[in-house]
């Protein structure tokens, strides 16, 4: 026959796993960084943004009228640490100017792949075989140009008032889906940012629609006034046994981009530097660091660490 728990036995047993539940380990915070609630009026959704500030920033006087360049960066989840922890080491060890990074969060109560499906692709794909990944709700997409103005009226106002942001040293960064918001934007108001650090574009989307934007562009445009790096991995290529076209499966990104980037060229548009480095042994997943390093490099003139 077991022995029965006394209740002085119980109370205690009961008392120590509270005990265990409270000093269940806490989550790890990035030093240096806020969260602020913002509300897209005309989109009528809410989103945060994540700030990081520059160490100088957080220890230098209140009273300082130092400004500092500002980052604004797609795909926050994932792409707001990897380039704060950058920015900041590369300011830290190879002596490049130290920069505010706002992180631009998916919608609230949206999945990551609904939010930027809407929020970055310039256009409804045609013959779309997409499908929803949130239960009751059909895919949406097309609303590039809404959330890029949601941007530039509501994100950047709200950036200016709150922080010492230069806000005349701005730079876009966006990786494939994120890329195509850039595109959008630097081809419908390109003055929106000083520079824009654009990797591995999905120019493969809806057709390559993003080819027919330029092209619409350059005639009604002269001027595109800003600079444009774009990154890509050497492995963003066509699949083995794969014939060349603009759907996802069978898209070779890197000669998509060597495409896009010779089209704006060749337009010789007034205020328009580009520059396109393909990055051998990366692909679409493992890309991301090495060309914010090197775009971040070329935005702010240090080709070379110490």
């Amino acid at each position: 026959m077991k022995p029965r728990l006394s209740a002085l036995a119980l109370v205690l047993c009961l008392a120590c796993g509270a005990a265990a539940a409270v000093a269940a380990p806490a989550p790890y915070q990035l030093d240096g960084t806020e969260v602020r609630d913002i509300h897209a009026r005309a989109l009528k959704r809410d989103y945060q943004l994540l700030v990081a500030l520059p160490e100088s920033y957080r220890t230098t006087n209140h009273n300082t009228t130092r400004r500092y360049p500002v980052l604004f960066v797609t795909d926050a989840n994932y792409a707001f640490p990897v380039v704060r922890s950058i920015a900041q080491r590369m300011a830290k060890h190879a002596g490049m100017e130290e920069v505010i990074v706002v992180g631009l969060s998916y919608a609230k109560g949206d999945s990551a792949v609904h939010s930027r499906r809407r929020d970055y692709t310039p256009s409804t794909p045609r013959g779309s075989g997409y499908r929803g990944d949130m239960p009751g709700r059909a895919p949406a997409f097309g609303e590039a140009g809404a959330y890029g103005r949601f941007i530039a009226d509501e994100v950047f106002p709200l950036v200016a008032a709150q922080y010492r942001a230069d806000m005349g040293r701005k730079a876009f960064v966006g990786h494939s889906y994120g890329s195509l918001l850039g595109l959008e934007v630097l081809l419908t108001r390109p003055a929106t940012f000083e520079h824009y650090i654009l990797g591995s574009p999905s120019l493969w989307f809806d057709r390559g629609v993003m080819f027919e934007r330029e092209q619409a562009t350059a005639r009604t445009r002269r001027d595109l006034p800003a600079s444009v790096y774009f990154g890509i991995g050497a492995r963003e290529t066509l699949a083995p046994g794969k014939r060349r076209s603009r759907i996802e499966e069978e898209a070779d990104m890197v000669a998509d981009l060597k495409e896009f980037d010779a089209a704006l060229n060749g337009r010789r548009y007034r205020g328009l530097q580009t520059r396109l480095e393909v990055f051998p042994g990366e692909d679409h997943a493992s890309v991301f660091p090495v060309l914010f390093t090197r775009g971040l490099r070329a935005w702010l003139g240090k080709e070379s660490g110490r």
